[in-house]
C-alpha cells in the first residue's frame, strides 16, 4: 500500500493559505480519484482508493503543522508501512511560486512540519513533493506570509501546478517516482527559459 500525506493546519482560517498547500492538493486529488469523504482517525483525516490492486491512503494530519510527525507516525506504525511507500506534500518558500521540487529523501531544512516528521519517524528516507509558495514582499513577516491566502492569479497557477503534482502522485503509486522527478522537478535554469 501507499500513503500520500498533505501537510497543513486544521480550521477555516487556514483554508486556501500558502502553508496549507498539502491540504489544498489532497482536496483536488481526492476528486480526481473519486474518493469517499475524509473521515477522522490517526490524529488526522483520511480517505483511500484502490489502484492496480493496491490501496492508496490520502492523509491530512490535524495536529497543526509543527506536530505533523505525531499523526504520520501513528498511521505509518498502524499499517507497518515501509517508508519507501510514504509521500509527503508541502509548501516551500525557497522555490518560485507553483514550481515543484521532488526528492526521494533529504534533510528537512527549516520547514517545521518536516523537522517534526523526520524526528518522529527517526528517518529522512521518505519521498516528498515541495510546492513553491514564493517569498514575502514589502517587508511582510514570514508567519503572516505563509498564512496569507492566494489571490486569483495565484489560484489559477496553482491549479496548473496541481495537475503536475497529481501526475507525480500517479507515478509514485506505480513505483516510478524517479520518472516524476525527471519530468516535473524545477531547476534554477528554468527561470531563464521563461
Amino acid at each position: 500500500m501507499k500513503i500520500i500525506v498533505g501537510l497543513g493546519n486544521p480550521g477555516l482560517k487556514y483554508e486556501n493559505t500558502r502553508h496549507n498547500i498539502g491540504f489544498e492538493f489532497l482536496k483536488v486529488y481526492c476528486k480526481i480519484k473519486n474518493c469517499e469523504q475524509f473521515k477522522q482517525g490517526f490524529k488526522g483525516e483520511y480517505t483511500s482508493f484502490m489502484e492496480n490492486d493496491e490501496k492508496v491512503i490520502l492523509f491530512k494530519p490535524l495536529t497543526y503543522m509543527n506536530l505533523s510527525g505525531q499523526a504520520i507516525k501513528e498511521i505509518v506504525d498502524f499499517y507497518h508501512l515501509d517508508l519507501k511507500d510514504l509521500l509527503v506534500i508541502y509548501d516551500d518558500k525557497d522555490i518560485p511560486f507553483a514550481a515543484l521540487r521532488l526528492r526521494n529523501r533529504g534533510n528537512p531544512g527549516s520547514h517545521n512540519g518536516l523537522i517534526n516528521i523526520s524526528e518522529m519517524l527517526n528517518d529522512i528516507n521518505f519521498k516528498r513533493i515541495r510546492v513553491g509558495i514564493g517569498k514575502p514582499v514589502n517587508n511582510q513577516d514570514m508567519i503572516s506570509f505563509v498564512l496569507s491566502k492566494f489571490n486569483e492569479d495565484e489560484t489559477k497557477l496553482l491549479q496548473e501546478s496541481f495537475k503536475n503534482v497529481a501526475a507525480s502522485c500517479d507515478l509514485f503509486i506505480q513505483n516510478k517516482f524517479e520518472q516524476a522527478m525527471n519530468l516535473y522537478n524545477y531547476h534554477k535554469k528554468d527561470e531563464t527559459n521563461n
